[in-house]
């Protein structure tokens, strides 16, 4: 277990110690006033507007708030309280006050949190503007790049920045590299002085440069984002005078072993440093119509799951480190999923029915990069068809038992139209996609089984599961599968599963997540940036940091 105070990721505006949010009719505004006092940990000041996890886990819940409870919203304005910083990215005290385990966890949740504003611009018609009015450097500016727009004002100090390497010996850590050149287009000559200089950039040559969209100076400058972010509101298909529904917190309980909520259930076996997640499908009769989704609230059943399943993943990423092997499990009615996969599919158009959908693309995203080994455990009474298959199309081994003498008794899968694209993982491909390299044969085949309860034997035959083996082999099987797979380097098999999980074509998501936070990893362990005299740890002191000048 984690020897830190656990890490509560629920929070809610009241307890906000960083950003104000507000709206306006169609136009929210996110705005940064971190309180330098107000650490998730101590022993740093969050000067300047620098973060630190507590601050994106504010970010995080900001825009789900956003997204469920004020539909309304068609833009958010993302801007500085602070006189003269926009924001001064990641602290950097924090960073060498933290084991190598906290910093990678906190990069990665970063970076789903600004991946997560690029996904509800591509899916939820939610767009996103950068009112940079003041200083911009590393982690700040990239906030600045998941947003669609970036305006910086033209006040002859205000700059962009990405210091990380002059300055730290470290890399942009939450996909500045990435964005600068996928997503901007900075030609890369102009990106290498731009990762170069600790100064940034600033006014004309800054858009010249395609670092930011548009320079306006400071008299026009509130004028122009609130036109602006009407403008980008106009594009947006989110709905007129809908009403949002309250996000109440998850409930969950904790004891030493375990973790409950209502729709997920945690077993934690700490002598094999295994968790066996269980999800539970419906138990009810889901509500038919739009207005009954609406009236059920968060309290509606795919909603309420998907918000459990994020908890529970966050949970145990950042205080069950040494937990390696998550076992992932469902129970329910198979047919119950099944009709919810049908009514999702029927109002995905309808604001809250395509907000559940997208949180449940952003949770299996979170299960797909997690750093752990994914097993999934098919057995009597489990529900792994359509949505739920995802669970299963997601790990890295998957288990069905055969029941060649019950086949009323035998676990069935199914394949449904929601495995095809409805839940892609960060290279834009859906599971089956990648399981099967997108080869023609082997997706038709499974393609013509949809709808059918498959057996294990059916479902072996159709590559859907790794083994099936017989109730005679399955406790041995399984049980000598976790255990070797505990026996292995934690290390090892990280790089491994990342390696075989994103298999296929690359994206700017999958880059982020593949290559910048691999690089960043082993950056992050080397002496030039975490040695006595490493970059990062002489950073404020007025020491020259000492590299050892090989290079590897």
């Amino acid at each position: 277990m984690n020897s830190h105070p656990r890490v509560e990721y629920q929070t809610d505006p009241t307890q906000y110690k960083h950003l104000k949010l507000s709206f306006n009719g169609v136009v929210a505004t996110l705005a940064v006033d971190i309180d330098e006092n107000a650490g998730l940990r101590p022993g740093y000041k969050l000067k300047l507007n620098s973060y630190d996890l507590g601050v994106d886990i504010e970010l995080n819940d900001a825009l789900n708030r956003i997204r469920f409870e004020h539909p309304e919203v068609r833009s958010v304005v993302v801007t500085s309280l602070k006189d003269r910083i926009f924001c001064s990215g990641a602290n950097i005290f924090m960073l060498g006050l933290s084991s190598h385990a906290w910093k990678v966890n906190f990069c990665k949740f970063t970076n789903e949190t600004r991946n997560g504003i690029e996904d509800s611009s591509k899916y939820s018609g939610l767009k996103f503007i950068a009112a940079v009015n003041g200083a911009c450097a590393g982690g700040g500016y990239e906030l600045a790049l998941a947003c669609d727009e970036i305006v910086l004002i033209d006040d002859r100090s205000s700059s962009v920045s990405l210091p990380e390497v002059p300055l730290l010996g470290v890399l942009p850590g939450t996909g500045g590299l990435t964005r600068v050149t996928d997503k901007r287009h900075v030609r890369h000559d102009l990106a290498d002085i731009f990762c170069t200089t600790t100064e940034g950039v600033r006014g004309q040559k800054a858009k010249d440069w395609r670092l930011v969209d548009e320079v306006v100076k400071p008299a026009q400058f509130a004028e122009y984002v609130q036109k602006r972010a009407e403008q980008l509101a106009e594009q947006s298909d989110r709905p007129v005078g809908a009403k949002g529904i309250a996000l109440p917190p998850v409930v969950r309980e904790l004891s030493a072993d375990a973790m409950r909520y209502d729709h997920v259930k945690i077993k934690i076996d700490r002598a094999l440093r295994t968790a066996t997640i269980t999800v539970h499908g419906p138990d009810a009769v889901l509500p038919q119509t739009t207005e009954a989704i609406e009236a059920a609230g968060a309290a509606w059943y795919p909603l309420a799951l998907a918000r459990e399943l994020d908890d529970a993943i966050l949970q145990l990423r950042t205080n069950e480190l040494d937990l390696g092997t998550w076992i992932i499990k469902t129970a329910g009615d198979a047919q119950a999923v099944l009709q919810m996969d049908a009514l999702l599919q029927a109002h995905q158009s309808h604001w809250l029915v395509r907000e559940t959908l997208g949180l449940m693309r952003r949770v299996f995203s979170r299960l797909d990069v997690s750093s752990r080994s994914l097993f999934a455990l098919i057995e009597p009474g489990s529900c792994f068809v359509g949505s739920f298959l995802e669970f299963a199309l997601a790990c890295d081994r998957s288990y069905m038992l055969a029941l060649p003498d019950d086949a009323q008794k035998a676990p069935k899968i199914a394949v449904s139209e929601m495995n095809f694209g409805t839940f892609p993982m960060v290279t834009g491909q859906s599971r089956i996609g990648r399981r099967f390299y997108d080869e023609a044969p082997a997706v038709a085949a499974v393609q013509a089984a949809k709808g059918q309860m498959l057996d294990a034997d059916a479902a072996f035959a159709l590559g859907l599961v790794t083994s099936n083996p017989d109730d005679i082999d399955w406790a041995d099987e399984v049980r000598i599968a976790i255990e070797e797979r505990a026996a292995m380097s934690p290390d090892a098999l990280t790089g491994m599963e990342a390696n075989l999980r994103f298999n296929g074509k690359e994206t700017m998501f999958s880059r982020i997540f593949g290559r910048l936070t691999a690089w960043q990893n082993w950056i992050f362990q080397r002496p030039n940036a975490v040695g006595e005299k490493g970059a990062l740890k002489v950073y404020g002191k007025g020491e020259k940091a000492a590299f050892d000048w090989n290079r590897v």
